[in-house]
């Protein structure tokens, strides 16, 4: 039996479980008050404290750290890198303390695992972080060569949802064809073939269909004459595509349980927004069944709105005619990593080094 310990660590929390082979056997979630975080300049700066909080939550629960067969943590902004699972090395975390591809919570995980390893000569691991990068060149242009199309997504999630799908098909992940919607506060839709993402859009950065808080792809030369009008700065329309674009543009709210109230109660305009937000997730996903020739196992619906049966409907009933629809409600980002890790203990999967 492999013991794994997982650290997930998010702007105002940091998740962590204890994983017996592929079986959840304690879980925790830390919560960081503002105060207590507003203390440290930068993120970066809070791994010590964290790690300690992690260690006194796991000495409290009776788990001694010299028993875990290897420590993963969700991985960071790194450079774009094949999916896979990545033993933690000092580049990385060089990388990562320098915030080199921007600042984020996520860009602990890796320290934290490393840090936690080390004094009992553990392996440390990351999983398909979301600067996982398997495009295609083809993928890339843009139509501007001064602008390049980039993966950044929800690639965990999707990786292991896809996966799952495979296996409840009776194949392997590197057999099948899918298109995976993961459907949150950001939404990504990627082409898997034969084991690689070989298309998606910039989830991050306002690409693709719009989100409960992104504008996602926007008319250009209106968005052009908006940023130069001179009544918003960068900062502003970069919260605009980012933060405060999409539903809540729309709506005032992100809470899509109080968008899916309000159009059961009867109410038009909350319809509109949230069914338009559904049609540009089944546009994006038809036009992305062409890079498969159509040849397409499953059409995969994941993430939190994957809960929404209402949601889920209308997507379902403008792209069922490509391939069958899977839903899997929510996302398992910790049991993803555990597993990733555990394809590695088991030597089922290769690990790889960040370089």
């Amino acid at each position: 039996m492999f013991r794994i310990l997982v650290i997930n660590p998010g702007s105002t929390s940091t998740k962590i479980a204890v994983f017996d082979d592929d079986k959840e056997v304690f879980k925790k979630n830390i919560s960081h008050p503002v105060e207590e975080l507003s203390k440290f300049e930068k993120i970066i700066d809070q791994y010590e404290f964290r790690k300690e909080v992690i260690k006194k939550a796991l000495s409290n629960a009776q788990y001694d750290l010299k028993r875990f067969s290897a420590i993963v943590g969700r991985g960071g902004l790194l450079k774009p890198i094949p999916s896979g699972t990545y033993l933690v090395n000092e580049l990385m975390i060089e990388t990562l303390k320098k915030g080199e591809y921007g600042e984020h919570a996520s860009n602990l995980g890796a320290i934290l695992a490393k840090t936690l390893a080390s004094p009992y000569n553990l392996p440390s691991y990351i999983v398909d972080p979301v600067v996982v990068d398997e495009m295609e060149d083809i993928a890339r242009l843009s139509g501007l060569p001064q602008l390049r199309r980039k993966s950044i997504f929800h690639a965990l999630n999707q990786k292991a949802v896809a996966r799952r799908a495979a296996t409840e098909l009776g194949k392997t992940y590197e057999e099948c064809n899918f298109i995976v919607a993961h459907l949150g506060g950001g939404i990504s839709v990627g082409v898997h073939r034969r084991g690689k993402v070989v298309d998606v859009n910039n989830a991050l950065n306002g690409d693709g269909p719009f989100t409960p808080e992104r504008s996602g792809g926007l008319p250009a030369w209106d968005l052009v004459k908006l940023s130069l009008s001179g009544q918003y700065t960068k900062k502003e329309i970069k919260k605009m595509i980012t933060g405060k674009g999409g539903v809540v543009a729309y709506l005032g709210t992100n809470d899509m349980r109080e968008v899916e109230k309000k159009v059961k109660e009867g109410d038009k305009g909350y319809k509109l927004v949230f069914e338009a937000m559904a049609y540009q997730v089944a546009k994006e996903i038809a036009s992305l069944s062409a890079v498969l020739s159509g040849i397409v196992d499953a059409i995969i619906l994941t993430g939190g709105l994957a809960y929404s049966e209402i949601f889920t409907r209308w997507i379902k009933e403008r792209v069922n005619f490509i391939s069958k629809v899977l839903v899997y409600g929510g996302e398992d980002e910790m049991k993803a990593l555990a597993l990733g890790a555990l394809r590695v203990l088991k030597g089922e999967e290769k690990v790889k080094f960040y370089k």
